[in-house]
């Protein structure tokens, strides 16, 4: 195969790759609805699946994706839900709640933040929030035919100034009657999520509380509402599609290296420039710790040296015990153990005067060692 057929064939490759992680990116960041409780969302995080229940039910699920739908819809025989309060954000958040408040028909909080709880559930107080499966241990009839359920971490909620309040799975789920209304709180959203609705209970709970009426009014808000210019954040800002364009760009350049970047062959070995004698090496290293007055260093270099040369004369391994060879000069030579362990192993000098008797000494041990 000539060079021109190899570089023509990889370029080709290279196109095809691109080409396929286009249209891939192209169909994964194509606009599709999918977001936290959306009704029409088929996603992990979507509600889809409990809705296409409920209306298998036969219950009516109207979605609305503002408050206006809501006020529009609703009746005093109709249920609305009301999730991702977060979302209701800005200056017109609280008109927006007040709102919501005054609509006819019952009225099923999922997971509301503090804002909404305080608007559309005064008579209830939030507690600390927590995971777990548990038992309704209640006389609610919804939680009672679910029986456990796994709401994962979930807040919990108490009466506010002794209202007469049913609580349900230790306070997870809370519910009370405000003259005609009903109100239902719940402190998690995941059991009524796609990934969660077939564990334990909880398609069951889901839906015996959003079909508790025939009529049912499905408020998850997916944008920001209540909010002017100026109030999204730059996550908000970024199109959606846009990561997707990095990680082309990104396959497309490690292509563009694979492809023109050069393979590294062996090692050739070449010849030095300047030899340098072994003793302008060690000089120039001993005139660097004496300018640095690096007395420890030059010692324990000196001490290592002669450690490693000692050992193997003495039938020692590589890094014998300290004890074992004092024991073994000291068989072999004589000499106080003491003394031989205050060279060997001793503190470093204290002076110049005091590293130049070391070094005399350590070369003292190792000549007796090498002709004994």
């Amino acid at each position: 195969m000539t060079t021109t057929r190899r570089t023509w064939l990889w370029a080709v490759l290279a196109l095809a790759v691109i080409v396929v992680v286009a249209a891939v990116g192209t169909y994964l960041g194509s606009p599709r609805p999918g977001g936290r409780m959306d009704a029409n969302a088929t996603g992990p995080d979507g509600a889809h699946a409990l809705v296409t229940l409920l209306r298998d039910r036969g219950v009516e699920v109207v979605v609305a994706d503002t408050v206006s739908d809501v006020a529009r819809e609703a009746r005093p025989d109709t249920l609305v839900l009301v999730a991702e309060t977060q979302r209701i954000a800005g200056p017109d958040a609280g008109a927006l709640l007040d709102r919501l408040a005054q609509v006819p028909g019952d009225l099923l909080l999922v997971a509301p933040d503090a804002r909404a709880r305080k608007a559309l559930a005064p008579a209830i107080r939030s507690g600390p929030p927590r995971a777990f499966t548990a038992e309704p241990d209640c006389r609610m009839r919804a939680a009672e035919r679910a029986g456990s359920v796994d709401l994962r971490t979930t807040a919990t909620y108490a009466a506010e100034h002794g209202q007469p309040v049913r609580s349900c799975y230790e306070g997870a789920l809370v519910r009370y009657h405000s003259g005609d209304r009903t109100v239902t709180v719940i402190g998690s959203a995941s059991f009524m999520t796609n990934t969660d609705l077939a564990r334990a209970g909880n398609a069951a709970l889901a839906m015996n509380l959003a079909g508790a009426r025939e009529r049912l009014i499905w408020y998850a808000p997916q944008r920001i509402e209540g909010g002017k210019a100026g109030t999204a954040t730059i996550s908000d800002l970024i199109p959606s599609g846009v990561r997707w364009l990095v990680w082309q760009l990104c396959v497309a350049l490690a292509l563009a290296a694979l492809w023109k970047g050069r393979r590294l062959g062996p090692l050739v070995a070449e010849p030095l420039p300047v030899v340098v004698r072994a003793s302008e090496t060690v000089e120039g290293l001993g005139r660097l710790y004496r300018s640095r007055r690096a007395r420890d260093r030059a010692a324990a270099a000196l001490r290592t040296a002669t450690l490693r040369r000692l050992a193997p004369r003495l039938g020692l391994g590589p890094a014998p015990d300290p004890g074992i060879l004092i024991a073994a000069v000291t068989q072999r030579i004589g000499g106080h153990p003491d003394l031989l362990w205050h060279t060997l192993f001793g503190p470093a000098p204290d002076s110049d005067d005091a590293l130049v008797r070391l070094a005399n000494a350590l070369d003292d041990i190792e000549r007796q060692v090498t002709h004994s």
